[in-house]
């Protein structure tokens, strides 16, 4: 029995999925023989929030295999300090390790490439993921992580990938991420059946997205900006000023 514990943020939590609390870590656990899944994820999360109130949850269930995926929220907002998550981070996967747990990380798409905002803010944005990005490659190599470079899989930046807020996979995206994360724990010789690449809902259409822009999306946008606009709108004119 393979017990998997998910850390993470919406995008663990499965949001975009068409089978809501499924996601990819769902369709994971479905691949592999004999796993009991216990998803510890919440929306919103930060690498700190994970490290503090999903970690100990995790260690007290005595998983065998654990999935870190963290990161995004942080580049979001005004306080990002990468030295801090680079400690919290090492904190978290120097546990895991002590444990003998099997641990599963990846790095992080752009999500300026597929929001499709200015390039003045998405180069700023870019930096911090890559900064995360970073990060993590070097925290995974050092603890031996099952590690995925998602930053740089183009398949991943495929609108159809992409739930229509352009931040959480849809169902397509959410079964992609699964089978890149079953292959290579087959690899490793862990007895797996790849998840069905073809969604079981059609993906988002542009009328979709254009009813959900004109619906929640208004108030979503609206919600994100107060969150981080101070933020970028000081990144944006340091941007602007260098070039």
């Amino acid at each position: 029995m393979i017990k998997l514990v998910c850390l993470g943020d919406s995008v663990t939590v499965g949001l975009g999925d068409s089978v809501r609390g499924r996601g990819w870590t769902g369709l994971l656990a479905e691949s592999l023989e004999s796993a009991e899944l216990t998803n510890l994820a919440t929306c919103g999360a930060r690498v700190a929030d994970v490290a503090r109130d999903q970690l100990p949850r995790a260690l007290e269930l005595g998983p065998s295999m654990v999935t870190v995926l963290v990161g995004v929220n942080d580049t979001l907002r005004a306080d990002f300090d990468p030295h801090q998550i680079s400690t919290v981070l090492e904190h978290l996967l120097d546990r895991l390790h002590a444990a003998r747990i099997t641990v599963l990380t990846a790095t992080l798409p752009d999500p300026g490439l597929m929001l499709r905002i200015p390039a003045v803010l998405r180069r700023p944005l870019a930096r911090r993921i890559g900064e995360v990005n970073a990060i993590v490659a070097d925290l995974a190599g050092r603890y031996e992580t099952v590690h995925l470079d998602l930053a740089r899989n183009p398949v991943l930046y495929e609108p159809r990938m992409w739930s229509v807020d352009r931040l959480h996979p849809s169902e397509r995206g959410h079964r992609r991420l699964a089978r890149l994360f079953a292959a290579e724990l087959g690899e490793r010789g862990l007895p797996v059946h790849l998840p069905d690449p073809e969604p079981t809902g059609a993906d988002p259409t542009f009328w979709t997205s254009a009813f959900w822009m004109a619906t929640a999306g208004t108030a979503w946008v609206a919600r994100r900006c107060w969150d981080f606009f101070p933020a970028f709108a000081v990144l944006a004119a340091r941007e602007m000023w260098k070039t």
